[in-house]
C-alpha cells in the first residue's frame, strides 16, 4: 500500500462514508486457488513473479516510477542497478500487469504495474512486517491473533498504463491471493507526496476525523517518526474539498472500507508522507465483492 500516483479502484460503487463499528464477524468466503496466469484483460496479463528475473523486472518498473518520476532519492546501489530493492523483496510475492501490445519504442510483454504481497506467516519466519518499521503494528496484530494478516505494498504502474484497466488487475490479483491464502485483514503504508505533513493538513485531518480506526483496529506511528495529522478541528473541514485532496490510491483503500492508523510518519528517502491503512476482509464493501466476484472470476484467464 505504498506511494503509488494515479492508482483508482472502480468507482460507482458507493459514496466514502464514515466506518461502522468493529466486531463483524468474518464472512464465509470461499477458497480458490491460483491460476497461471492469474487474470487477463485485453492484451494485459497479470502474474505471480516466479523467477528472480521477474522479481528485477518489478524493481526496475518500481524504480523509474519512485526515483525517476517521483521525489524519491536512491542510494548508490539502487542508483547503479536502476533499481528499487529492499531485503523484502526476496520473502515476498510479486504481482505483475504484462502488456502484450507492440508499442513503438517498448518491449513486448513489458512490466507495467506490480504489487507486493507478504504474508504474515513468511514475516514471521524472516524479518517481519515492511510496516513495522513506521508504525507499531504488532499490539494490533496481538488483539486479533486469530486473524491472518497480510501486507501490501510497494504499488506502481507506469504512466501510459496508469488507467482504470490496469488497476483493476491488480486488484482482481489481490483479491485472489487473499482468498487462496485465507487472509483475513490487509495493512500497510499508504503516501502522500511530499514529507512536510502540513501541506496536506486538510486532506490529513479529514482522514483522522472522518476515518481513523476504532481502538480495536488501531496501531500508532512509531513514537519517534510520529508526526500529527490532526492538524484542523472537525468543523474546520469540508469533507468534499478534502477528498478531492487525496491521493486516488487512499481514496480507493476508502471505498473499499478501509480505515486509517493514528499520526503520520515522514520518509525522507520517498518524499512522502505515510498513512496506515488496515482494511479487515469482513469490512470490505459488498459490492466490491460482488464486482470481482466471490470467487474472484472477474478477469480470470
Amino acid at each position: 500500500m505504498s506511494a503509488s500516483p494515479s492508482i483508482l479502484l472502480p468507482s460507482a460503487l458507493r459514496p466514502l462514508s464514515g466506518l461502522s463499528g468493529s466486531g463483524l464477524p468474518a464472512p464465509d468466503f470461499p477458497e480458490v486457488d491460483l491460476p497461471d496466469p492469474l487474470g487477463r484483460i485485453g492484451d494485459l496479463e497479470l502474474r505471480l513473479a516466479k523467477k528472480p528475473k521477474d522479481v528485477k523486472k518489478a524493481q526496475k518498473l518500481r524504480y523509474k516510477v519512485f526515483f525517476e518520476e517521483m521525489s524519491a532519492q536512491p542510494n548508490v546501489m539502487a542508483r547503479l542497478a536502476r533499481r528499487d530493492v529492499d531485503i523484502f523483496d526476496q520473502v515476498c510475492d510479486h504481482l505483475l500487469v504484462r502488456d502484450a501490445t507492440p508499442r513503438p519504442g517498448f518491449l513486448k510483454k513489458r512490466t507495467v504495474g506490480t504489487y507486493r504481497l507478504l504474508r504474515q506467516d513468511v514475516a514471521e519466519r524472516n524479518f517481519g512486517f515492511y510496516t513495522q518499521g513506521e508504525f507499531d503494528i504488532q499490539p494490533l496484530i496481538a488483539r486479533h491473533a486469530h486473524l491472518n494478516f497480510l501486507e501490501l505494498g510497494r504499488s506502481c504502474v507506469l504512466a501510459p498504463w496508469r488507467d482504470r484497466r490496469t488497476v483493476e488487475l491488480l486488484w482482481h490479483g489481490i483479491w485472489a491471493y487473499v482468498l487462496a491464502h485465507k487472509a483475513d485483514v490487509m495493512l500497510g503504508c499508504a503516501s502522500l507526496e511530499g514529507s512536510d505533513p502540513a501541506e496536506h493538513q486538510l486532506a490529513l485531518s479529514y482522514l483522522h476525523h472522518f476515518h481513523r480506526a476504532p481502538e480495536a483496529w488501531r496501531a500508532e506511528a512509531l513514537p519517534e517518526r510520529r508526526a500529527d495529522i490532526a492538524l484542523l478541528d472537525k468543523d474546520q473541514i469540508d469533507p468534499k474539498r478534502a477528498l478531492r485532496a487525496l491521493p486516488p490510491l487512499i481514496k480507493g483503500y476508502l471505498r473499499l472500507g478501509a480505515m486509517i492508523g493514528d499520526g503520520a510518519v515522514t520518509d525522507r528517502q520517498f518524499g512522502t508522507t505515510d498513512i496506515l491503512i488496515v482494511l479487515p476482509r469482513a469490512f470490505i464493501n459488498p459490492r466490491y465483492i460482488q464486482y470481482y466476484g466471490a470467487e474472484a472470476t472477474r478477469h480470470a484467464a
